[in-house]
């Protein structure tokens, strides 16, 4: 039986370890907040992250690190991406020194400009063919409802991305492989800045064509810069990139989608952080997707925009003008 530990409770992490166990595993949620994990161990639920969602009797959870991972051959690692190199740096000596790390986060480190695995890699001194990415349309509570679903599990080591995949196949959710790190990272980050452009859209009343438009063209802006970083083209059309990006745009339980509602409402980034209360990954990551774009030289008009409406205060009816006026080109 597989040893599993999930540092991180919010919502994903709380719905992959109940897929963790239902698959066979014996999973341990790592909380931040003791009373989290108190609530875990005796409901059953985590009403904070997933309420009503009951886990099964495998997963039980704890706020000590060493406690976490006693033992665990597969630790995802489930935390706002912005976090992640100080809990790293916390953490990193602790792993047992041939699990396999799985992440399960989507965003690029401002500052670095880094994908999260590299983040992994840097930080916790391991190498690369330790981390798989786990990408594709992971909508916590939909997967925790035990909707059918299907989602990525890309890595360098064929051989441990296929011992996640086993680990988490599932009646209801069908894990596929991938080498494709950079394509399946740059997918999962750059669609939550586009669903942002959604979500403003969609509470600006706009209609289907101009929906359509965002995804098709901010699907174009994801693939051309994951190329220029050596990404395989293909992703972008799979469950990584098209998936992901379809499931986060539409959906209202996706938070970038419904975080862009209130900043295309004419609320401030203040307003609109104070009245979702949860982490759109999208906010931070469009000044580093943003920088990245930059520095390779691949325009991403739709990030542009999304990132002065966030970090500039430019009316996001504003920015859709200035899409709309850009030079003509060719598709």
């Amino acid at each position: 039986m597989i040893r599993a530990a999930v540092l991180g409770a919010g919502a994903w992490g709380t719905a992959f370890a109940k897929v963790l166990a239902e698959a066979g595993a014996e999973v341990t949620i790592l909380a931040r907040r003791a009373s989290v994990a108190e609530a875990i161990r005796t409901t059953r639920v985590n009403e904070v992250a997933l309420p009503g969602v009951r886990l099964p009797e495998r997963v039980t959870a704890t706020d000590a690190l060493d406690e976490a991972i006693d033992g665990a051959q597969l630790v995802a690692v489930a935390v706002p991406s912005q976090t992640l190199r100080g809990n790293l740096g916390d953490w990193a000596g602790s792993f047992a020194p041939d699990c396999t790390l799985v992440s399960l986060m989507k965003g690029i480190e401002l500052g670095t400009t880094k994908r999260m695995s590299q983040v992994i890699v840097e930080t916790a001194h391991i190498d690369p063919s330790r981390v798989v990415v786990v990408s594709g349309p992971n909508l916590a509570p939909e997967i925790a409802g035990e909707q059918p679903a299907a989602t990525v599990v890309a890595g360098i080591d064929a051989d441990r991305a296929q011992f996640v995949q086993r680990a988490i196949a599932l009646p209801y959710l069908r894990p596929y492989t991938s080498e494709d790190v950079v394509g399946c990272e740059m997918g999962g980050a750059v669609k939550n800045v586009i669903a942002l452009a959604y979500g403003m859209a969609s509470a600006m009343g706009m209609g289907d064509n101009t929906k359509a438009s965002l995804i098709t063209r901010g699907l174009a802006e994801t693939a051309r810069l994951g190329a220029a970083l050596g990404a395989d083209p293909l992703t972008f059309a799979g469950l990584a990139g098209l998936g992901d990006l379809v499931a986060t745009c539409s959906s209202p339980l996706s938070r970038n989608r419904t975080f862009g509602e209130h900043l295309g409402r004419g609320e401030s980034l203040e307003s609109a952080q104070a009245s979702t209360r949860q982490t759109a990954e999208g906010v931070k990551s469009c000044l580093a997707i943003r920088d990245l774009a930059r520095a390779h030289g691949v325009e991403m008009p739709i990030t542009e925009q999304v990132e002065r409406v966030c970090h500039e205060g430019i009316d996001p009816r504003v920015a859709v003008k200035l899409l709309m006026q850009r030079e003509m080109k060719p598709e």
